[in-house]
């Protein structure tokens, strides 16, 4: 029997509306957040930005700028005037290479200590050319050329600035007396370039959008120890300093180029030696040692062909000028007069080729 069609219910008609409240409640919250988080994080950012100006203007810089390739780079300079020069060139990343030196400069006062700061590294400039071996011995020769120092120098260098005293010395053989590796790296491995980020210009730098917005300063603020070097070398100003300009310069243009370089640098290094004839100290520290078993060996095959070099193993960390200072000066001073270069009156310095001479601060 048919149903009369006034009979039949229509499902459409007969039930109620289901308000779609879900997916457009979700999208209000989520708009909310984002512009809460935009909002604190624009504020951090502006009172990063006021606390850096403030402190900036609040205190006197250590060292001296000179111009180098158009930009300023920041030369320290403490010890003994006219004695044998000696160059200290920071690790990776280093802040304030002349505050991080501060105990080894102590020790080493019966030299001309003089630490270059590179782009990207203390008072110099935070963006630079590109961060190959080639550029950045071509920066620190300019930087020394501009200064009135004796030649030959002695080259020292922690960590990764072990690929820039090898370059340099095979660059400008005759500006280099000796070497001192502090725990230097080697490009002894191969490393494939293509795994290089060299295009780090065209990414996000995330470290540098975390120091922007003031995650650095805030978490160095909750834990100020973050950023001090182990020991008690270091006097309270000193560690003090190294926590503002660490806020300062962290995660800047110029070092994220050099990191994402590393391995293109080491390929362009690799089978390079130092030449025979130049004295080469190798400071080793143990726990490099326990860490990578190979780290010794890879150290003696480099210096294998110089006639005059030395492999000493100290306790301590990679950073050993923050614990080791005295014990390193000791090694580095009984290196260099075994290999006839001496602390004393240094040799006439040579005419600056690159860049008018100019006059840096001493112990500032």
């Amino acid at each position: 029997m048919a149903h009369p069609s006034h009979l039949v219910s229509s499902p459409a008609k007969d039930k109620p509306k289901l308000k779609q409240r879900g997916p457009r409640r979700a999208i209000r919250v989520t708009g909310v957040v984002m512009l809460a988080t935009l909002g604190i994080a624009v504020a951090s950012t502006a009172a990063n930005s006021f606390l850096e100006l403030h402190e900036k203007s609040s205190i006197t810089p250590y060292g001296d700028l000179v111009d180098v390739g158009g930009g300023s780079m920041n030369v320290y300079r403490a010890g003994t005037e006219g004695a044998q020069p000696l160059v200290l060139l920071s690790g990776l990343g280093t802040t304030a290479p002349a505050l991080d030196f501060a105990p080894l400069i102590r020790e080493l006062s019966s030299y001309d200590v003089i630490v270059v700061e590179g782009f990207g590294y203390g008072y110099s400039d935070m963006s630079a050319p590109e961060r190959t071996v080639r550029n950045i011995s071509a920066e620190l020769h300019q930087a020394l050329s501009s200064l009135d120092i004796g030649r030959p120098y002695v080259l020292a260098g922690h960590s990764i600035a072990g690929f820039y005293t090898l370059d340099y010395a095979n660059r400008y053989p005759g500006e280099v007396s000796a070497v001192v590796g502090i725990d230097p790296s080697v490009p002894a491995v191969p490393i494939n370039a293509d795994t290089d980020s060299a295009d780090s210009g065209a990414g996000i730098n995330i470290t540098k959008i975390l120091s922007t917005i003031g995650l650095v300063r805030a978490a160095l603020w909750v834990a100020p120890s973050l950023a001090d070097p182990p020991g008690e070398d270091f006097t309270p100003a000193e560690l003090e300093r190294m926590r503002q300009m660490t806020t300062w310069n962290f995660g800047n243009a110029a070092v994220a180029d050099e990191t994402a370089r590393i391995g293109s640098n080491a390929v362009a290094l690799n089978g390079v030696t130092y030449p025979e004839n130049l004295p080469v100290l190798g400071i080793l520290a143990s726990d490099s040692i326990a860490a990578d078993p190979k780290w010794r060996e890879t150290h003696e095959n480099q210096l294998r062909n110089v006639r005059r070099h030395e492999i000493v193993e100290l306790e301590g960390p990679h950073s050993l000028h923050w614990t080791q200072s005295k014990a390193m000066a000791q090694e580095i001073t009984e290196f260099l007069q075994a290999s006839a270069i001496s602390p004393g009156p240094a040799t006439p310095p040579a005419a600056p080729t690159e860049a008018a001479p100019a006059e840096a601060t001493r112990g500032n």
